[in-house]
């Protein structure tokens, strides 16, 4: 090891020793950005040379997420407005996600995995690997995973709506009767989340200071942290890193 390998050694086991006792975030956001980038940086060949390393690098999180006390993960793999890409680029990637979500349900894990996103644009081999990873390990008790496939958060509060509507509907509730009982938290009740803790945390690579629709409801509330590296590079003290800004904010819920 070199010696700046051990030195960064030294300060992230020092880093970590810091955080003992802080504040931990239930719910961490990754917006998982800066794979294309990292594929041209390197002289990759493809893209999706890029979208691998960074597919190899998600069990590293899930584990130092699991380490920090996180419950809840959401990753987001794929936008729907990346679904508009060339077919070039997204079949390999399609099939990446896949293969990367069947590993994160093979036996001996204990992640529980949850498809987070519209389904109804995905290509039919995608959506059935989601369920059936889904399906194999809703009996975990171990982090829950969101593998947010197809997500667009403005796409995500439509569909939240819709399914309302489509839920009085079938009560035979009238027009009037849902406006006035709509609220925040009927909405939220048809989230793709619903259920869960809204993200405490979001982490977005690659040195972009954006949201670009990720999780646009369910962050209101949340503190962002954005780094520089891209996300093959992320290593495990950025991630400390974040947890240690999560630390040191207070935070105003509603302000």
């Amino acid at each position: 090891m070199s010696v700046r390998g051990l030195v960064y050694g030294v300060y992230e086991r020092r880093l970590a020793r810091t955080l003992t006792s802080t504040p931990r975030p239930r719910h961490v956001g990754v917006i998982l950005d800066g794979n294309r980038r990292w594929a041209r940086a390197a002289g990759a060949e493809h893209v999706s040379q890029g979208h691998q390393a960074g597919a190899d690098h998600i069990r590293d999180l899930l584990g130092w997420c699991e380490e920090a006390g996180v419950e809840v993960v959401t990753l987001w793999m794929l936008s729907s407005d990346n679904l508009n890409r060339s077919a070039d680029e997204l079949v390999p990637l399609l099939g990446i996600i896949e293969a990367t979500v069947r590993e994160l349900a093979a036996a001996g894990q204990q992640w529980r995995v949850n498809p987070v996103g519209a389904l109804d644009l995905l290509p039919d081999s995608t959506v059935r690997v989601l369920k059936e990873a889904a399906e194999a390990t809703s009996d975990r008790t171990g982090l829950l995973v969101n593998a947010a496939v197809g997500y667009g958060g403005r796409r995500e509060i439509a569909d939240a709506v819709r399914g309302l509507l489509q839920a009085h509907a079938s009560r035979g509730d009238s027009l009037e009767e849902v406006a006035a009982a709509l609220d925040p938290e009927h909405i939220a009740d048809h989230l793709y989340t619903r259920g869960q803790p809204d993200p405490d945390l979001v982490i977005r690579t690659s040195g972009e200071q954006r949201l670009g629709g990720f999780l646009l409801w369910q962050s209101a509330h949340s503190e962002f942290y954005f780094c520089d590296a891209l996300w093959p590079d992320f290593r495990r003290i950025d991630f400390l890193r974040a947890l240690r800004a999560y630390a040191q904010r207070s935070r105003r819920f509603g302000s």
